[in-house]
């Protein structure tokens, strides 16, 4: 069994100079042993966010009304089934775990064995995937769609 110092123990070995430069430059955990942030509002934080909620994908004008966008880097793709109304889901598809290619006839469609995902709620439209595309978060900003 392997044993992993807890931040209580290596505080106690380094002492208070030591604990207050190791403090500083850490995030602390919650009981569940999950991260949180140091980070503070307004503060840039590890992917060059300032306080704002989520990475900006899009403006709402570059989401064609009807169809959506494929944001493959971030393995998303933002749909906008009636003019104003924004949905998010993952970019891969849930047959065998291709990115979707495009965006058409109100459907989102994978390449690679022509699985087809309904834009208005991932549903699945046309085997041989069995299950919808994940719904992702985004928030829309006046202008500015963003992955939360």
């Amino acid at each position: 069994m392997t044993y992993r110092p807890t931040r209580r123990t290596i505080l106690i070995a380094t002492g208070a100079t030591g604990a207050t430069a190791l403090v500083a430059g850490c995030g602390g955990s919650d009981d569940n042993g999950d991260s949180t942030s140091t980070t503070s509002p307004g503060q840039d934080d590890q992917d060059g966010q300032t306080g704002q909620e989520g990475k900006e994908l899009a403006t709402t004008s570059e989401i064609p009304v009807g169809g959506g966008t494929i944001f493959k880097a971030d393995e998303v793709v933002v749909t906008q089934p009636e003019q104003g109304q924004f949905k998010a889901f993952s970019a891969i598809c849930t047959h065998q775990q291709c990115t979707v290619g495009t965006v058409a006839d109100g459907t989102i469609n994978c390449p690679c064995h022509g699985s087809k995902f309904k834009i208005t709620d991932g549903s699945v439209a046309h085997p041989p995937a069995t299950r919808p595309l994940p719904e992702k978060k985004i928030t829309v900003d006046g202008n500015s769609i963003r992955l939360v």
